[in-house]
């Protein structure tokens, strides 16, 4: 397995976070919901924009965590994470979404959501968010909703999540 470089998004690296968006998913709408939540100053978190790169320092990898609110306080959601198809598997999706979220801690951040695969989260912490009192605001599986809180010395927000409105919901 290659050991990746992490590093936040920096001036110029939209096109390959759109590039790496793209090539991962069917169609342009998560590399297009990157572009709305990085025109988004309230949702838009400098430094939470994370790159994974191989040995030339090429965007491989990326993982973002924007602005959401539960129950009235702060909270990030973790979204989308994207890997190059040719580089699955390799441990750079893993490397983007523990960087992303080890820079969260160190600014202070308490909680963390993500929507997605109730089998591969979990290795980064994530529980089903219910365990904390948190729902989505849609029909969602359980399992699917999931939450990480950041500091174990904070109150865990409750109640439905407000996502950022480039989320559509």
């Amino acid at each position: 397995m290659p050991t990746w470089t992490c590093r936040p998004e920096r001036e110029g690296d939209a096109p390959a976070v759109r590039a790496v968006n793209l090539a991962a998913f069917p169609t342009a709408a998560e590399a297009d919901l990157v572009e709305a939540l990085r025109r988004d100053p309230v949702a838009w978190v400098e430094g939470l924009s994370m790159l994974a790169v191989d040995a030339q320092g090429a965007p491989v990898g990326h993982a973002l965590l924007t602005r959401c609110r539960g129950d009235g306080h702060d909270a990030l959601a973790l979204a989308p994470c994207a890997v190059l198809p040719d580089r699955q598997r390799q441990g750079a999706g893993a490397a983007a979404i523990d960087a992303v979220l080890d820079a969260a801690r160190a600014r202070g951040e308490n909680l963390v959501v993500v929507l997605g695969h109730p089998g591969y989260y979990p290795r980064f912490g994530f529980v089903p968010a219910s365990r904390y009192g948190i729902r989505a605001p849609f029909d969602v599986p359980d399992e699917a909703l999931m939450a990480l809180p950041l500091d174990p010395q904070r109150p865990v927000p409750q109640g439905t999540i407000v996502y950022p409105p480039a989320f559509g919901v």
